[in-house]
């Protein structure tokens, strides 16, 4: 599998990041359902745009929550990784 850092993760075709009021929270809607994502993982999500890669999507958010800089790095290199697994992102 292709590193986080080298990889420039795009939303899957067959899933939706937005907001749902009622559950007061973004959801990662598809076919067959959702998911209710925490906050950290809706703003990590929020930034893969197919345009940036692995690295400065770290590098963005650790500009703004520079409070969790350390935390951030590992963290999302991690999340990234898993919703690549999962189906959730793809590699562009």
């Amino acid at each position: 599998m292709e590193t986080v850092t080298n990889t420039c993760p795009v939303l899957s075709p067959h899933y939706v990041l937005r907001w749902e009021a009622s559950q007061d929270a973004y959801i990662l809607l598809y076919p067959e359902g959702l998911i209710k994502l925490n906050p950290s993982a809706a703003e990590i999500l929020k930034r893969c745009d197919g345009e940036r890669n692995g690295e400065a999507i770290i590098a963005d958010l650790s500009a703004s929550y520079p409070e969790h800089a350390e935390a951030i790095a590992a963290d999302t290199r991690a999340f990234i990784a898993a919703a690549l697994g999962k189906g959730w992102l793809r590699s562009t």
